[in-house]
């Protein structure tokens, strides 16, 4: 790699780089706000995955929270241990566990709310609502699209290229 290429990284004139920035400097601000609430920014997308859809999946919970289902029983498992989750078996499936938001769990969200909306405050209060909107549909085009040949990949037996 050249020196004008290690330029052109640090300056931002590589997209990748500069949504990988943007990305790391919001994990890092939404790990520092929620670190007093007890939360990471992981524990956070499960309690309010959970919040919106009480008895979610292991599985989707995971999705959400962007780690592997492995992770995510760790996850879970802390967040049990602290108290802001309670997990109950499935009438249906005994073998299947729903997760629940305690009242310690709600209460702690709600906080988590407050600070992450702040973090977006901060983060976009540059652009206007017009190119927030624009934005959020460009980053969504471009992960459907890196998506779209995975999910192909997948359901053909082939390994991504």
């Amino acid at each position: 790699m050249s020196s004008a290429d290690v330029s052109d990284l640090i300056t931002g004139r590589h997209p990748g780089y500069a949504l990988k920035r943007a990305q790391h400097a919001l994990r890092t601000s939404m790990d520092r706000a929620l670190r007093p609430l007890g939360l990471t920014s992981p524990q956070y997308a499960v309690l309010s995955a959970i919040e919106l859809d009480p008895g979610i999946s292991s599985a989707a919970l995971a999705r959400v929270a962007f780690v592997t289902a492995q992770t995510m029983q760790g996850i879970v498992a802390n967040l049990e241990r602290a108290g802001f989750l309670g997990r109950r078996e499935d009438p249906s499936h005994g073998r299947i566990l729903k997760s629940e938001l305690t009242r310690k769990g709600v209460k702690t969200l709600r906080e988590a709310h407050v600070c992450v909306k702040e973090i977006e405050a901060i983060t976009f209060g540059a652009l206007s609502r017009a190119e927030i909107e624009s934005l959020t549909a460009r980053l969504t085009a471009c992960a459907e699209a890196l998506d779209r040949p995975r999910e192909q990949d997948e359901s053909n037996g082939q390994m991504p290229k």
